[in-house]
């Protein structure tokens, strides 16, 4: 069994959590994920299962979109609404007043992860850290908000929903505390669901007791995603049944014979490689110094499948 299962992630579940119940139901020890989400946030979570977890450092579309709700006038030392309180201030903006500081935000920006994250520092995890009262410098790092926007806003409440597009590695948490900090009176981040992840988007999700169900009337198949359907942004070449050979018993193609040697290839440009059937064979990386496409991908397939 190898493909993508995508999961419409619940509340108070980790991302491991989640991976343990598809373990469970559809027997497959060989899973992973493309993106950890916090415990309290919900959506997009994409679940590789079999030789599709091959692919999981390989996967180049890591943008993710997100729709965030927030409050302002509260910060947390989680910088969201289930940490503990850390200040409060008086908030009394208006919708424009948000919208006219976003332009800041958009594009490439720096950020400091929170403390309260899965990122490691000398081999430990700063949310141990950050458990034991220890609060440590980190270094910022560049990430990219594709698109950032205010679809709703409560004056009264001072709380409103964000709709984001960006890169990997972008927290939000972070995001809505700068956005806080830049206002004067802080802010936090109230509920968070992840749109889309890895090409995937709600739409293709299904849920813990959907799939619970879907197995036990035998249709995983009809639901599971392909491997290829991870790299949909990549071009193809078809490739005749003697390279689909050498290419699924670990052998580079001569670019010259495929169909590559009539478009202007770029070096280190990766291809899903097809057989003449249109299956899925695996990806393949230029190398024009050398002439060949490489194995960047290798499925473990045979051809009278």
């Amino acid at each position: 069994m190898n493909g993508v299962i995508v999961i419409d992630k619940p509340a108070e579940f980790t991302s491991f959590d989640v991976i343990a119940v598809v373990r469970k139901l559809t027997g497959q020890r060989k899973a992973g994920h493309t993106g950890t989400l916090d415990p309290n946030a919900t959506g997009v979570l994409p679940i590789l299962l079999g030789d599709a977890t091959k692919a999981q450092d390989l996967i180049l579309n890591h943008d993710k979109s997100y729709r965030a709700e927030f409050k302002l006038g509260l910060t947390t030392d989680t910088l969201d609404i289930w940490g503990t309180p850390t200040g409060r201030a008086f908030s009394d903006f208006s919708e424009n007043d948000i919208t006219d500081i976003l332009p800041q935000f958009r594009g490439e920006i720096c950020q400091i992860p929170p403390m309260y994250s899965a990122v490691q520092m000398n081999g430990q995890r700063l949310y141990d850290l950050a458990r034991q009262g220890i609060e440590v410098e980190r270094e910022s790092r560049n990430v990219t908000i594709y698109s950032l926007e205010l679809v709703g806003f409560e004056k009264s409440t001072q709380s409103g929903i964000l709709e984001i597009s960006c890169s990997k590695g972008t927290y939000i948490r972070t995001l809505i505390d700068d956005i806080g900090r830049q206002l004067g009176c802080g802010a936090v981040m109230t509920s968070l669901r992840r749109t889309s992840a890895c090409g995937f988007t709600e739409n293709d999700c299904i849920t813990l007791e959907a799939l619970k169900r879907i197995v036990s009337e035998g249709q995983l198949e009809e639901y599971m995603r392909s491997v290829e359907s991870m790299f949909m942004q990549c071009g193809y070449v078809a490739v005749s049944d003697a390279q689909a050979k050498r290419f699924i018993n670990g052998g580079a193609l001569n670019i010259d014979r495929t169909y590559l040697a009539k478009i202007d290839v770029k070096d280190k440009t990766v291809y899903r490689v097809k057989a003449k059937n249109g299956m899925f064979l695996g990806l393949g990386i230029t190398d024009t110094e050398k002439g060949l496409l490489k194995i960047y991908l290798h499925m473990n397939i045979s051809l009278n499948n």
